[in-house]
């Protein structure tokens, strides 16, 4: 497969299956997992606090692994990079699954977080080399609706094997997604890299991609960083004004799931408005709605207003869909594009971990209101970041 093909020519039905397939499978199995971690960690003895923590260590395995995980696709390419991290995965769900106490299920679930650093970066890498770069956010936006849809069915899933089998049963689903992830990765078509018969240059190092790109890394990557941040509370803030609302677990799940939704539906025509528009057209209003609706969501008192505002929240994040994967794909010189990647993803999940940390700090200090509105003039913070430095026409991409 050659990137050097027209939109015209290509088609991403051509590599839907095998690009996409490993990215719904994957997320399928992480889906299953994620709602029963706490209560797992619990019932190898963990106190609440020490079960939100085992909780955050996906997070900061993905986080620590990045950058190694750049290195080994550079590497061993994309292809075998996604298979090994399905095995990488298969060996630390079957760790947690055999747990006997909070250690080795807490060393379980940093490794799935590594395992999912790699398979990222790696999907990530290879849509930026096998698709046009005139479709290149189509491609992203499409990864990022995919791996949204796993995630969203995963727990169904896992709560249909959970009662056949109990709580490993959420496991034995994730195994049983990574293998078929695996399978399916494995008949990845190769990448083509044309060149005119001179060797190819050597790929820069970490100091050389930090060197060259720091200003990048300390501009856009700012804006990332918050982008990320803003994301991932998200996720934490609607549960928790539910919770304060006084509003019970069912009208919660509700609210939370159609929000949910709502993301799944608007990935691609978001990402065919970055291809023909330029990529500021969905990333400043991504980040717009996403930090006004923060920051109203706390003058909300009953369940249909907070709905409404969650809606809102889940459209804004939905448009947005690949957009951070797309300015990386864009960003990413080629040779050393793994290696940047890695640097950009360590950023983007900095700003994953960070958000959250920063909400309940606020909260600790002053209140969930303001830790909520704090989290919105991120949002609002970012929009003016992404406005200011990432070109509002369409670029052409490498």
């Amino acid at each position: 497969m050659s990137r050097g093909q027209t939109p015209g020519e290509f088609s991403l039905w051509s590599i839907a299956v095998p690009a996409f397939g490993p990215t719904l499978l994957f997320g399928l199995g992480e889906g299953a997992i994620l709602p029963i971690i706490a209560l797992s960690a619990r019932g190898l003895g963990a106190t609440v606090a020490q079960a939100a923590l085992v909780l955050t260590l996906v997070g900061i395995g993905s986080l620590l692994s990045n950058i190694p995980a750049s290195f080994l696709t550079a590497k061993y390419g994309e292809r075998l990079a996604i298979v090994g991290a399905a095995g990488l995965g298969i060996a630390a769900l079957l760790l947690c699954i055999f747990a006997q106490n909070l250690w080795v299920y807490a060393a379980g679930i940093l490794l799935v977080g590594a395992a999912s650093a790699v398979f990222s970066l790696a999907r990530q890498s290879y849509l930026t080399e096998a698709v046009p770069p005139l479709m290149r956010a189509r491609a992203m936006s499409t990864l990022g609706g995919v791996m949204r849809i796993g995630v969203f069915a995963g727990p169904f899933l896992g709560a249909l094997a959970i009662h056949l089998m109990g709580l490993a049963g959420a496991y034995w689903v994730a195994v049983l997604a990574l293998l078929a992830a695996a399978a399916v990765a494995w008949g990845l078509p190769d990448l083509v890299h044309p060149h005119d018969g001179r060797a190819p240059a050597p790929a820069p190092g970490l100091g050389g991609i930090l060197a060259n790109h720091g200003r990048l890394f300390l501009t856009v990557g700012v804006g990332i960083l918050l982008v990320s941040a803003v994301r991932s509370s998200r996720q934490v803030v609607i549960p928790l004004w539910a919770e304060n609302l006084g509003l019970d677990a069912t009208a919660t799940s509700l609210i939370y799931g159609l929000s949910g939704a709502i993301d799944m539906l608007v990935f691609y025509p978001a990402g065919k408005v970055m291809d023909k528009k330029g990529r500021t057209w969905v990333a400043v209003p991504s980040m717009l709605i996403m930090g006004a609706s923060l920051i109203l969501m706390p003058l909300t008192t009953s369940a249909v207003p907070l709905l409404l505002v969650s809606l809102l929240i889940g459209f804004g994040n939905g448009i947005g869909s690949g957009m951070v994967m797309t300015l990386g794909a864009d960003y990413s010189p080629s040779p050393g594009r793994a290696q940047f990647l890695g640097v950009w993803r360590f950023i983007s999940d900095l700003g994953g971990s960070g958000g959250p940390a920063l909400l309940s700090g606020m909260t600790a200090l002053a209140s969930l209101a303001v830790g909520i509105g704090t989290t919105g003039l991120l949002g609002l913070a970012a929009a003016v970041v992404l406005w200011y430095w990432v070109p509002r026409t369409p670029r052409v991409p490498r």
